[in-house]
C-alpha cells in the first residue's frame, strides 16, 4: 500500500512541477530550509542471488532509529530541492537471526520536490530522486568469513507534509522509501544479494529563512 502511494506521488510530482514553473509569479518568499529530524529506518531485507545461505541461513540488517539533516532550497514557492545528510551510522547485521557483526552506512539523498502551498499551515509535498549509500566496516561479518558490497546507489520517493508554527518555524512529518541493495560474499566469493531498500519515518522541526 504505501509503495503504491509512493509511486502515485513520483507521478504526481512530474506532472506538477511543470505547471508550477509556468504559474510562478515575482512575490518573494523564504527560499531556505533546514530541518532536523529523528528518523527511523525499517529494512526489507529481501534476498536474492543464491540467499539465504545454508540451512536457511538469511543476512539481515537491524532496523534502526537515526539522527537526519535536511537542507532544502526552495526555487519557486512550489519547487524545492532537498539535500538529506547523516553522519556514518552503526547497522548491525544478523546471520540467520543471531548478530554477526556491525558495519557503518552513509545514506545521502537529493530529491526533487513539489510542495502544496495552498492549504494553509499545512503544506504537504511529494518528492523523487537518488540515493548514494557507502558501507563502512564491510568485512566485521563473522569475523571477517563474510562481507558485503561497499556502495548502493539507487531512486528514492518521498512524501511528507512541513506544518508552519510561525513564519519561520515548521514541524515536519517525512516518509521515504529507497531503493538500496548490497552484495554478500563468503570466502570472497559472491552468494547473493540482500535487497535492503528501507523504508523511512521521520518527524523532525524545520526552519524557513
Amino acid at each position: 500500500m504505501l509503495k503504491k502511494l509512493l509511486c502515485s506521488s513520483m507521478l504526481a510530482l512530474g506532472l506538477l512541477s511543470g505547471a508550477a514553473v509556468q504559474a510562478q509569479t515575482a512575490e518573494s518568499f523564504d527560499p531556505y530550509m533546514v530541518r532536523v529530524r529523528g528518523v527511523y529506518v525499517g529494512f526489507e531485507n529481501g534476498q536474492s542471488g543464491g540467499l539465504p545461505l545454508p540451512g536457511n541461513t538469511k543476512v539481515q540488517a537491524v532496523s534502526t532509529w537515526i539522527p537526519e539533516i535536511d537542507l532544502t532550497y526552495f526555487f519557486t514557492k512550489n519547487i524545492a530541492a532537498e539535500l538529506v545528510l547523516t553522519w556514518p551510522q552503526n547497522i548491525d547485521i544478523n546471520v540467520g537471526g543471531t548478530k554477526a557483526g556491525t558495519i557503518q552506512a552513509l545514506p545521502p539523498s537529493l530529491m526533487l520536490q513539489y510542495h502544496f502551498t495552498d492549504l494553509g499551515a499545512f503544506k504537504p509535498y511529494v518528492g523523487l530522486g537518488l540515493n548514494y549509500t557507502i558501507f563502512y566496516q564491510t568485512n566485521n561479518i563473522l569475523g571477517g568469513a563474510a562481507s558485503i558490497k561497499n556502495n548502493s546507489f539507487g531512486v528514492a520517493g518521498q512524501v511528507g507534509f512541513d506544518y508552519a508554527i510561525d513564519k519561520n518555524w515548521q514541524f515536519n512529518v517525512d516518509l521515504k522509501w529507497i531503493q538500496m541493495a548490497t552484495d554478500v560474499s563468503v570466502g570472497g566469493s559472491k552468494v547473493g544479494t540482500v535487497n535492503l531498500n528501507p523504508l523511512t519515518v521521520g518527524v523532525g522541526i524545520g526552519y524557513r529563512f
